[in-house]
């Protein structure tokens, strides 16, 4: 029997899990799935819990009713990764060997980085919603809050969803106006970016949407402390920017089993083949999702578009073929403005988002780089094909893993 190993049972472990299952004989090919609990969280959702659009229960499920039959669960940490003797080492001592090794543990926030922002006023006057009980805090927080100056810091990229922090500030706008005290209200952006976003186009067009809504963008801002005493963020370039409320993007950072095994980065991301997602060092090793070194977007699309390759690729490598480079960087985002609207981007490694209709050229019915109702839905929507579609390993139809030019201006 030979053995496949996923760490991380998170969107692309519990993907993967039901693809290879299909793929491979049970009779020749285990296949294990490991994380450290029984707690799958769908982190788009986290987003909507400092709004109180959603609650714990929208967004947490058991991971065990979505490993598929025939895959084995283990439910513990991981001590470390043992690549140079093919073998995974659980913190009580039991050893996981195999043929081959899929990472999808995902990225995780590192506040400690940030200098004071873990000291005075954590969790009272300053923030994350990166995970599930900053989220929730952060619920009480809005709710109990007069008025003052909102003020969102990105500390450094990269970032799970570069997008989310910009969709915080425009929920932001649109819950202070339902509560009828935008007005008392100061919203602020501090990013390290010089603009809105990455991708020049798409920049343009949130720049616009902040600067309409009101929202002031402190450009260049990379964050050296937070005073929580004096409710100061500074940068180290010697700015201040006060705040009553601080929200922060803290640093996004590997697993900490990456670390201890000694495969990553600077900020444990496992160096990955841009194009087959192979690991750059070990041959029967892939990586994908967030815990990847890629200049794509860490995202949930990202990980769905790079599954049929990751597929591919692992059977090819255990028939002895030749991989295929078939990863483009694909991704697309649907960006929550608030009032009921969205704008939906779609790029790639090379391509920027461009306007024209998604996922049926000239038909639509969602539009890119534009706002509209059906976008918003489009995103709320997209709770149900996680659950039922992503997780299980389907393909979505129309949704293609390479990024189609097809329809879009521009696209010559």
């Amino acid at each position: 029997m030979k053995r496949i190993v996923i760490l991380g049972a998170g969107t692309a472990g519990t993907m993967m899990s039901a693809k290879l299952r299909r793929r491979l004989d049970p009779d020749e090919w285990s296949i294990t799935v490991v994380d450290r609990d029984d707690r799958h969280l769908y982190q788009p959702g986290l987003l909507f819990i400092p709004f109180g659009i959603y609650r714990e229960r929208d967004v947490v499920r058991p991971r065990s009713r979505y490993v598929p039959p025939g895959v084995e669960l283990v439910l513990s940490e991981v001590e470390a990764v043992e690549p140079a003797r093919d073998r995974v080492r659980l913190t009580d001592g039991t050893e996981l060997p195999y043929d081959f090794l899929l990472i999808a543990t995902g990225s995780r926030i590192a506040p400690d980085e940030l200098e004071g922002l873990t000291g005075a006023g954590w969790r009272e006057t300053a923030f994350d919603f990166y995970t599930l009980d900053g989220a929730m805090a952060l619920a009480g927080a809005l709710e109990r809050f007069e008025g003052g100056r909102l003020v969102l810091n990105v500390q450094e990229m990269p970032i799970k969803c570069p997008v989310a922090p910009l969709e915080f500030l425009f929920l932001a706008d649109w819950y202070f106006h339902r509560k009828g005290m935008r007005h008392r209200v100061e919203l602020v952006y501090a990013t390290p970016l010089d603009g809105a976003f990455t991708k020049p186009r798409a920049a343009a067009m949130l720049g616009d949407l902040l600067e309409r809504k009101g929202i002031a963008v402190e450009t260049l801002f990379n964050a050296a402390e937070v005073d929580g005493e004096a409710r100061v963020l500074r940068s180290w370039d010697d700015r201040e920017v006060p705040y009553d409320l601080l929200v922060s993007i803290p640093t996004n950072m590997g697993s900490e089993m990456i670390e201890r095994s000694e495969m990553g980065d600077e900020l444990a991301f496992v160096p990955t083949d841009l194009h087959t997602l192979q690991s750059r060092e070990w041959h029967n090793v892939f990586v994908m999702g967030d815990a990847t070194d890629l200049p794509s977007s860490k995202a949930g699309s990202v990980a769905h578009f790079q599954g049929p390759v990751v597929e591919e690729n692992m059977l090819r490598a255990i028939e002895g073929r030749a991989l295929l480079p078939s990863f483009d960087g694909h991704a697309n985002c649907f960006i929550e403005t608030g009032f009921g609207k969205a704008v939906l981007i779609d790029f790639n490694y090379e391509t920027e988002p461009l306007p024209g209709r998604f996922p049926l050229p000239g038909v639509g019915p969602l539009k890119l780089l534009e706002e509209s109702e059906a976008n918003h839905w489009g995103k709320m929507a997209f709770r149900w094909v996680y659950w039922n579609q992503l997780l299980a390993g389907r393909e979505i139809p129309l949704v293609e893993s390479q990024l189609s030019l097809y329809g879009k201006e521009e696209a010559a």
